[in-house]
């Protein structure tokens, strides 16, 4: 009697499966070879992509929709949304954050939920590491002293607190971007410090860094980068006292949220050359034209652009289409959101 073939993971089922993003993000996310990708391990419904779950069409889609891949602007999977998709079960997001579309009711169904906020974390970590070296040699304030007088001048008059042996660098959160910056950190001579309430000296020692509380982290460091979430208890975190408590010409680098750091008190202390600044955010996020930051030679913002953008973006795709292969062959995701932790996601 022959026996029975064992499936090839080709012929495995497919999910039926959708895409929910705004057009833009899925015109930047989804070239050509990623919507191969994703249709070689999903049953994939159609573009264009759903933006708005109250039409027509969305409710004809999601109404055998299995798992959902979803990006930047994907509309709130309320219960409305839910009620349309019975057959729904999971969510890939393309990003990091999901608290603008995960809701309540999809905990209730036990929708699980995926996030490629791990594969963001890195291009985030690569710029902090980059400025954090870059600060340590004052690259961007010699470069624009060089290009106004046309002059080197004498290289061994190089003041002592230029360069990076031994400075120390102070972590604000051991979240996923700062755990990334640390382990990046490693192959330089820098001492590490790191402010988390929720890791132990255990896990601290594990990361090969010191912790400190949040005082000395700032009182200490040459640089501060900033890695916590947004949330209530963080709202101006970073206070006019902890910036006041800098080492002169110390750098404050902000990746995280605006809203983290008391941005009055840091216009301030950065106006009276006090401390540097790079700001990859602010409060808001786009500051008004006449904002006195802009005007700070000491503070180098940039627009936003530390998280994935340009060829990382395919790193966010590839990392929802293993997601998706996973879920499609059972064996669940292997970057999980837990509604238990969403509280202290960013």
């Amino acid at each position: 009697m022959p026996s029975t073939p064992v499936p090839t993971p080709a012929a495995r089922r497919r999910p039926r499966a959708a895409v929910a993003m705004k057009p833009d993000a899925a015109a930047a996310l989804l070239d050509p070879p990623s919507l191969d990708a994703l249709s070689r391990v999903c049953d994939l419904a159609p573009l264009p992509v759903l933006d708005d779950f109250t039409t027509e069409r969305a409710r004809a889609v999601l109404a055998d929709t299995e798992l959902l891949v979803t990006g930047w602007g994907c509309p709130p999977l309320d219960e409305a949304a839910l009620a349309a998709a019975p057959r729904l079960r999971a969510v890939a997001h393309t990003a990091g954050s999901v608290r603008g579309h995960i809701t309540e009711a999809c905990w209730e169904r036990g929708i699980e939920v995926s996030s490629a906020a791990s594969a963001n974390a890195l291009p985030v970590a690569e710029y902090t590491v980059a400025m954090i070296l870059l600060s340590g040699k004052q690259a961007l304030e010699r470069a624009r002293d060089y290009r106004a007088e046309r002059h080197r001048g004498n290289w061994l008059a190089t003041p002592r607190q230029v360069g990076n042996y031994g400075r120390t660098v102070g972590i604000l959160s051991a979240s996923l971007i700062g755990r990334r910056v640390i382990e990046l950190l490693r192959p330089y001579d820098l001492r590490v410090l790191l402010h988390d309430p929720y890791v132990s000296e255990e896990e601290a020692a594990a990361l090969g860094v010191r912790p400190v509380d949040l005082g000395e982290l700032f009182a200490r460091s040459d640089v501060v980068s900033v890695h916590t979430p947004l949330l209530p208890a963080t709202r101006r975190l970073v206070s006019r006292e902890l910036l006041m408590s800098m080492r002169p010409d110390a750098v404050l680098v902000n990746t995280a949220r605006g809203a983290v750091v008391d941005q009055d008190a840091l216009t301030d202390v950065l106006l009276e050359h006090r401390i540097r600044a790079v700001l990859d955010v602010t409060d808001p996020d786009t500051l008004p034209p006449e904002h006195p930051l802009w005007d700070c030679e000491n503070a180098l913002i940039t627009p936003h652009l530390a998280g994935s953008q340009g060829n990382e973006w395919r790193r966010l795709v590839d990392l929802a289409v293993g997601e998706s292969e996973r879920w499609a062959a059972g064996d669940g995701f292997a970057h999980p959101v837990r509604r238990e932790r969403l509280a202290f996601l960013a």
